[in-house]
């Protein structure tokens, strides 16, 4: 896996070129902490950055930002970065100009997930999420900071810090990203965002006092009754900033068992699911079940593979995960409180609900019709940790649906929705429990669910009554042996946000 994927900072309100390349090379590896080329952690500077500083001077604070982050984290950079300022403008041209439309695997993953409507392509909703709210990013030894003015050079420290401490990440851990999957990055990202929120933190501490420093500017926190009138796609945001809301908790709470150790530790071992994310007490001991759906679709539809069109190809899969689910309840309507109501000082946004609290895994397939791909439909598994958490989240969905107008069609059997045509979400839903799990098909039509995916017998779809033995097989997936990578191949962590032409890059969709 490439190591040009990127670590982005977005946020809800942007803050307030040029281009200051590295010096080749790497650093002496025998300097002492704190000392980075010709700047110490301690030097005291003579300009004033408030009203824009000078190409000198922006190496001068890059340098003792790095010095500076040495000292916090107790690691030295083996080499020097390159830091570019680019306007908002350039920034959304190049990323819309490399925007490639999303695949019909992509899109049905994101319409399945009630985020992004069948109307519209999921790479042009990311860019209009990104192109207003993305700050900065790191990518291959290059910081990019995004300002809307370029008349004047104006950093804000905490970006430049947290940007330099992927760099860091980049250089003593390696930064790609081993999982696949939406919620498998979303949760490797929490660590890398996190680790990058508490560090500018323990650096803001010391300005002041011990340590000159550059102004900081804080966004004022949007509460999630407003989020909803921001001018993208809420859903889809929240999906992508659990990294930045609930990683820096994470990585606090790694800190107070283990000190810096066992954050470094993690690097080795990263978060496999926004649950631990959400509950850190569930790292390192409880990863997501793995989930088997057999396929049983009629010759009139076939999976989506990996491997292309032949009988021996596996069915392309995508896990949701915890947080995104949280998303989904939220921006339809099912969680009505605000995303402020029970967040913490580490976290704005309070990313737990009982209805998503006892997530344990989830798997989507997607099909496409053979006579005409255009048509899609999927089949969605998700396990719970207990019976009470698939009827709670069950019964949270059809909430939803409800929500999106859908209506109960009892002609068709028990659990069989049906949302009208021309709505945002139109097509036919049927949800069943057994057990523990809840399965969820979604197609075209009514007549579409059974082709999909027909009824197995033993599935309780009718709702909250008493339901029966698992029919799949859910299994605790053993905790992996972490696979020894050079650094150039680990991944990055901010919500990537990368020009969506990487391949496959899941967090994107």
């Amino acid at each position: 896996m490439s190591r040009g994927r990127l670590f982005a900072v977005v946020v809800l309100v942007v803050l307030s070129g040029c281009a200051l390349p590295g010096s080749p090379g790497g650093f002496d590896a025998d300097r002492e902490l704190g000392h980075v080329g010709d700047y110490a952690h301690d030097d005291v500077f003579e300009f004033d950055a408030s009203d824009g500083i000078t190409e000198a001077q922006l190496e001068a604070v890059k340098y003792r930002s790095m010095a500076r982050i040495e000292v916090v984290r107790g690691l030295k950079y083996d080499r020097d970065v390159d830091l570019e300022v680019m306007s908002r403008a350039e920034y959304r041209s190049r990323r819309a100009s490399n925007t490639e439309n999303a695949s019909a695997f992509s899109n049905e993953v994101w319409r399945g997930a009630f985020l992004v409507d069948g109307e519209t392509d999921v790479n042009r909703a990311f860019d209009d999420l990104y192109g207003d709210s993305i700050q900065g990013y790191y990518v291959n030894d290059r910081i990019v900071i995004i300002i809307d003015d370029t008349d004047e050079i104006r950093i804000d420290r905490r970006i430049l810090v947290h940007e330099l401490t992927h760099a860091l990440q980049d250089q003593r851990f390696g930064i790609a990203r081993e999982s696949e999957t939406i919620d498998g990055v979303r949760a490797e990202n929490g660590l890398l965002e996190g680790e990058a929120s508490v560090v500018p933190d323990r650096y803001d501490r010391r300005c002041g006092g011990e340590w000159q420093c550059l102004p900081a500017v804080q966004p004022p926190t949007i509460g999630g009754e407003t989020l909803a009138d921001r001018p993208f796609n809420a859903g889809l945001f929240l999906s992508i900033y659990v990294p930045y809301a609930e990683g820096p908790p994470f990585v606090t709470d790694l800190t107070e068992r283990g000190g810096w150790d066992a954050v470094d530790a993690a690097h080795e071992a990263p978060p496999r699911s926004t649950a631990q994310l959400i509950h850190p007490e569930r790292y390192p001991d409880t990863d997501p079940v793995d989930i088997a759906i057999p396929d049983r679709s009629s010759d009139e539809w076939r999976p989506i593979t990996d491997g292309g069109d032949g009988n021996d190809s596996e069915s392309r899969t995508e896990t949701i995960g915890e947080a995104t689910l949280f998303a989904t309840l939220w921006a339809n309507g099912v969680i009505e409180r605000p995303l402020t109501e029970g967040a913490t000082e580490r976290s704005q946004y309070n990313y737990s609900h009982p209805a998503t609290a006892g997530w344990a895994g989830d798997s989507i397939h997607v099909y496409q019709r053979t006579d005409e791909p255009g048509q899609t439909g999927h089949v969605w598994r998700v396990a719970w940790e207990s019976r009470a958490d698939a009827t709670e989240f069950a019964d949270a969905y059809r909430q939803l649906l409800a929500n999106r107008g859908a209506e109960r069609v009892d002609t068709a059997g028990n659990g069989i929705y049906r949302i009208s045509d021309g709505e945002a979400f139109e097509g036919a839903y049927r949800v069943s429990v057994t057990g523990e799990t809840v399965e969820i098909v979604g197609a075209p039509t009514v007549g579409d669910l059974e082709a999909i995916h027909p009824t197995e017998s033993g599935s309780n779809q009718g709702g909250s009554g008493a339901a029966l033995e698992p029919a799949t097989s859910l299994e605790r997936t053993a905790t992996a042996e972490p696979t020894a990578t050079a650094a150039s191949s680990r991944l990055a962590a901010p919500f990537p946000i990368e020009p969506p032409k990487t391949p496959r890059a899941p967090a994107d969709g």
